[in-house]
């Protein structure tokens, strides 16, 4: 499982501080397929860090009883001057992977083809996003966390992301930010909200469909 326990997020800035979330108490089981909802800066992207363990909460904790990936499509970890195959084995490395077993994956499912020898200084955000996810299949985890990223690549690619997402999602835990309704009710059955601070968990990803879009309706300073 992963338990949320009390936790809130505050990003420090110059003169002022944005409290992200507050006081979120959710839980997240092994075979979970939960979509979560979220208008843009409700704190979606924070979420997924806080259940990967990118980023700490500023108050709670957050316990995890299996394997959580980065958030696929998230970047970030990736060393901009090594190669796309140097951050790979570096992964491999850290996650005890194999680590040329690790780079014919990525070659094959990423499709960078050469680039996949450049520094990732280089790449398109799409091509980041596209290696993050490659990476991110190559390792067995219990949990799969995925930002937006069945748009990257060309439509050989959506289709084997579309393939892959659904096999982790059959055999695993799978969390999904997404703005595309569609793409949340093909592999989510639970759902989750993101708004005023807090995230608010569903039995069904169309009971949170249908409150996120209420929610939409409302003046932006309701929050």
């Amino acid at each position: 499982m992963i338990v949320l326990e009390n936790v809130s997020k505050i990003y420090h800035g110059h003169s002022v501080d944005n409290e992200v979330l507050r006081d979120v108490n959710i839980t997240i089981r092994r075979g979970d397929a939960i979509g979560i909802c979220g208008a843009n800066g409700a704190g979606k992207s924070t979420l997924m860090k806080l259940l990967a363990g990118v980023e700490r909460p500023s108050t709670g904790r957050v316990r995890r009883s299996m394997s959580v990936s980065w958030p696929i499509g998230y970047s970030s970890a990736f060393y901009p001057a090594l190669t796309g195959a140097d951050n790979a084995r570096f992964m491999a490395r850290i996650y005890g992977a194999n680590e040329e077993e690790m780079i014919a994956f990525v070659q094959d499912f990423a499709q960078l083809g050469s680039y996949l020898h450049e520094p990732i200084r280089t790449y398109s955000a799409g091509m980041s996003a596209r290696l993050a996810f490659g990476v991110s299949l190559a390792i067995k985890f219990d949990c799969y966390l995925v930002d937006e990223i069945t748009g990257a690549g060309d439509e050989r690619f959506k289709v084997r992301s579309e393939e892959a997402l659904q096999e982790r999602r059959d055999t695993g835990t799978l969390v999904m930010v997404s703005h595309d309704p569609n793409t949340l009710f093909r592999y989510c059955e639970r759902g989750a909200v993101v708004y005023g601070n807090t995230v608010t968990m569903y039995d069904t990803i169309q009971e949170a469909a249908d409150v996120h879009h209420r929610l939409q309706s409302f003046p932006t300073d309701a929050t």
